[in-house]
């Protein structure tokens, strides 16, 4: 919720400052002031300044939450208790006699190694104890190993900093607070903060780190390269082979009421399946090597080609069909002049959902006895806890991802420059 609040907050003032100061003091003329038409994707354009404040602010908020080397101190939110704290408790034995002991604690970095702090043991039977814990860990301190009167001997622990405790109840101290386990026991827990452990989020510096040392060094003896030239080369053969299959079928359905008929309940079945339950399946018909993974990407594209070009299809206006064929065309001219252009608007649309849908299952096609790709590369590295591996394979297959929806965007506009236009 903080996250969320912080992000909105940062999203709030970014709007009023770039849409009401910088914009505000722009000349307005007619361009400037035209409403959004629908279905003229021209009077929609991307703020750029959005853009780049929306990127900055996700890095941003991972670091503040990280507490990134990167950010000023100032910027970090607040971390993991570190440092040394005391509790002190209450034992009773038989017979109401009472007596106090303290535990001194000290919370150290997980990564790094420490040792019990020596205090003396003070006098009666309820002796000072010390313990060591990790930032977000706990501790379970027995305070019986040296005792001279023990839960065995009917001793309990009824206060905790002079606050009346009982098993299962929790008293709150400097750094932490102390649970009383159902037996009796204290168990201390160090205070979080708001900082996400390293081994759930490491700070960006330590991603990019471990890409530097991964792009040098390589991974499993294939360099990033390899990985991700292997994952690439799996997505794009099973695009084309999805993509040269479904378009036909598209506009065979779209243009005869047999195919639609034929082939329409058999897609419809389909394109609500998500490709990962089809992977067993495609390991029994085909094994765990690449022709698998090939089949899998491309039944992952297949529908969405067939969909998006029997939409293509039957979006094209009748009116100029008509209007075609009064001016002498051949059903070949139709469809060559006005059934295919107007009909590559909605492929392309479709192409790029199939291309994001195959990047997102290339991950989990790779996850079965891969030993190259991206996919393979996070896998391996979650089994060890290396967050910065995982996080660095997620952010690289983004990347990529993004710039073949680029890519693709600027094939639109070059090669179907009527898109929006009536």
């Amino acid at each position: 919720m903080i996250f969320l609040a912080i992000y909105v907050a940062i999203f709030a003032a970014a709007f009023f400052i770039v849409t009401k100061s910088i914009q505000g003091a722009r000349a307005k003329d007619y361009t400037s002031l035209k409403t959004v038409t629908f279905g003229d994707e021209s009077a929609v354009r991307p703020n750029r300044a959005a853009g780049i404040i929306s990127i900055f602010t996700i890095f941003l908020m991972w670091g503040i939450f990280t507490g990134s080397s990167w950010l000023p101190g100032f910027l970090h939110a607040p971390g993991p208790f570190e440092g040394t704290t005391s509790f002190t408790y209450t034992a009773e034995a038989e017979g109401g006699n009472r007596d106090d002991a303290t535990v001194t604690i000290l919370v150290h970095p997980r990564e790094e190694q420490a040792e019990d702090p020596v205090v003396e043991p003070g006098d009666g039977f309820a002796k000072n104890d010390t313990a060591t814990v990790a930032q977000w860990r706990t501790v379970l301190v027995n305070v019986d190993r040296n005792d001279e009167i023990t839960k065995k001997d009917g001793a309990n622990i009824i206060e905790i900093n002079g606050q009346k405790i009982a098993p299962g109840g929790s008293v709150k101290i400097d750094g932490g607070v102390v649970n009383l386990s159902d037996k009796g026991t204290p168990n201390f827990e160090p205070e979080k903060g708001w900082q996400m452990e390293s081994l759930y989020l490491p700070a960006p510096e330590e991603v990019w780190t471990r890409t530097i040392k991964v792009a040098s060094e390589g991974f499993r003896g294939t360099s990033l390269g390899g990985h991700l030239g292997y994952s690439l080369f799996r997505v794009i053969i099973g695009f084309l082979c999805g993509a040269v299959v479904g378009i036909p079928l598209g506009y065979a359905m779209g243009l005869s009421d047999w195919f639609r008929g034929w082939f329409d309940p058999i897609v419809e079945f389909m394109r609500p399946v998500p490709p990962l339950a089809l992977i067993p399946l495609v390991i029994i018909w085909a094994g765990i090597g690449e022709t698998g993974k090939i089949i899998l990407l491309f039944l992952a594209a297949l529908w969405i080609m067939a969909i998006a070009a029997r939409s293509g299809v039957s979006g094209v206006k009748i009116s100029k069909v008509h209007a075609a064929y009064s001016l002498g065309a051949s059903k070949w001219q139709i469809m060559r002049h006005v059934i295919i252009p107007n009909s590559l608007p909605e492929i392309f649309t479709g192409a790029r959902v199939a291309m994001g849908v195959c990047w997102g299952t290339v991950v989990a096609a790779e996850l079965v006895a891969a030993e190259q790709g991206a996919g393979m590369m996070i896998m391996t590295a979650s089994k060890f806890q290396n967050t910065d591996i995982v996080i660095m394979g997620i952010i690289l297959i983004g990347v990529i991802g993004f710039g073949i929806d680029m890519l693709m965007r600027w094939a639109e506009r070059i090669l179907v420059p009527w898109k929006g236009k009536g």
